[in-house]
């Protein structure tokens, strides 16, 4: 009889606690109107459930996302996969290092343009994107659990149409941004200013 008023006086605790508000936070409260720090937050979260699905710190979420890349559009040169990922050139050179030393991907010197190398994802590197697809589906779907499929759509929608109108405005504050580059019309080159991030 003590036991299991205990437990009900104990159950009936927690719910007082979770329904009581938070204390006041000013520290938080500035952050949290922030963007920049609650997209950088909402990225760690994302991170994280990457690599507690995936088992294994070997690999990282920017590596698959460029196998992915690689898996398709075999032999792409260093330049095409910056662009292609938003990477500056350092980053995507280290990653590209990184990948070849795993022998997930394959280089080989551009015949068109020996300055340049060519990438192509390797089948170890096919067979890891296989294996890891429904984890990497399943850390994307956890990220979004919080919010209704309504609201996912809505948040999706947001994201797309800050990213690409930043997109935009990068590509016309640039000088030759009504002018074809190294062959590209501008549509093509519409990839926001690349900064270095976690390899």
């Amino acid at each position: 009889m003590t036991t299991q008023r205990n437990s009900t006086q104990k159950t009936a605790a927690a719910k007082d606690s979770a329904n009581r508000p938070a204390p006041f936070n000013p520290l938080r409260q500035l952050m949290f109107s922030r963007p920049n720090f609650l997209i950088r937050r909402l990225h760690q979260i994302g991170a994280a459930i990457f690599y507690e699905l995936c088992h294994s710190e070997s690999i990282t979420p920017l590596q698959v996302g460029m196998l992915t890349a690689l898996s398709m559009n075999p032999w792409l040169d260093q330049k095409a996969i910056g662009r292609e990922l938003a990477l500056d050139r350092t980053t995507t050179a280290e990653v590209l290092k990184r990948l070849s030393e795993k022998g997930l991907i394959e280089t080989r010197v551009n015949p068109d343009d020996r300055r340049s190398r060519l990438s192509v994802i390797t089948k170890d590197g096919l067979k890891l994107i296989q294996e890891l697809q429904d984890s990497v589906r399943h850390a994307q779907e956890l990220l979004m659990e919080p919010l209704s499929a309504e609201d996912q759509q809505v948040f999706m929608g947001l994201l797309t149409r800050l990213v690409e109108a930043h997109e935009l405005r990068d590509v016309a504050a640039r000088p030759e941004a009504s002018t074809a580059v190294d062959g590209e019309p501008p549509s093509t080159r519409r990839r926001p200013r690349a900064v270095k991030r976690p390899l």
